[in-house]
């Protein structure tokens, strides 16, 4: 009981900040951005709670994440181009992922890896899909 602590962010690290993990402090703010561009309580609507949720936790984490690249499609691409894709992610993008995700008959081992991966291309290849979507319905 006579210990004297010189630094008090000894006491309880969870709850003062860290000058050693600043990332820890931005992540509740990365998560609502990331809600206010996907137009979370839509997609909450639509999809239900728990399943959006993961999503957005799956983004926040690959935004928070410090490593210098990250997995995607089985190649390692630098961290900063992965987090400028996500930046631009909107509902769209997540409503054609789940729909796809729901429309797949192929068994997926890797859930996490598959939504990355799914996300990450999610806005290169969202116009050419809904594109083959209209030409088979008008001429297929």
């Amino acid at each position: 009981n006579n210990i004297i602590y010189q630094d008090i962010n000894y006491l309880n690290q969870s709850i003062y900040q860290s000058d050693s993990q600043p990332e820890l402090m931005d992540r509740y703010e990365y998560e609502e951005t990331i809600k206010a561009n996907i137009e979370y309580p839509r997609l909450v609507e639509k999809y239900g709670k728990e399943d959006i949720d993961g999503i957005v936790d799956l983004i926040t984490d690959t935004m928070c994440s410090e490593l210098a690249s990250i997995r995607i499609g089985g190649e390692s691409i630098a961290a900063g181009i992965v987090k400028d894709r996500f930046r631009r992610l909107g509902r769209d993008h997540i409503e054609y992922v789940l729909d796809c995700l729901k429309n797949s008959t192929v068994q997926i081992r890797n859930i996490r890896s598959y939504l990355l991966t799914s996300l990450y291309n999610a806005p290169t290849t969202i116009g050419p899909f809904y594109q083959s979507q209209v030409r088979h319905d008008l001429y297929g």
